[in-house]
């Protein structure tokens, strides 16, 4: 699954974009110098995530949009189209 596939389906669970996750990550006072354990217990709690879901946010809470270009291109199940990640929900990413 790509990271972006992760991250579409949080929002298909929560209802919540990337982007209202950071604001309200932002909002409890996490940051990019906050590591990811009390995040992590943060999205469990409650929102039910589990754990390679909430690490996900982790990572766009503490490093924003920004991913390895590793598997960008490559035909791995991980694979994503680029380094950039979509924060601002399903209905409003332009097609690829």
């Amino acid at each position: 699954m790509s990271f972006q596939a992760y991250l579409d389906n949080i929002e298909t669970k929560t209802g919540l974009t990337p982007r209202q996750f950071i604001d309200l990550a932002h909002e409890r006072g996490f940051d990019a110098s906050t590591k990811a354990t009390p995040i992590v217990a943060w999205l469990k709690e409650d929102y039910g995530l589990g754990q390679g879901h909430a690490m996900a946010l982790v990572h766009v809470i503490t490093k924003g949009d920004q991913i390895s270009s590793k598997h960008v291109g490559t035909d791995g199940t991980h694979r994503d189209e680029t380094d950039r990640l979509w924060l601002d929900g399903q209905a409003s990413k332009p097609s690829e």
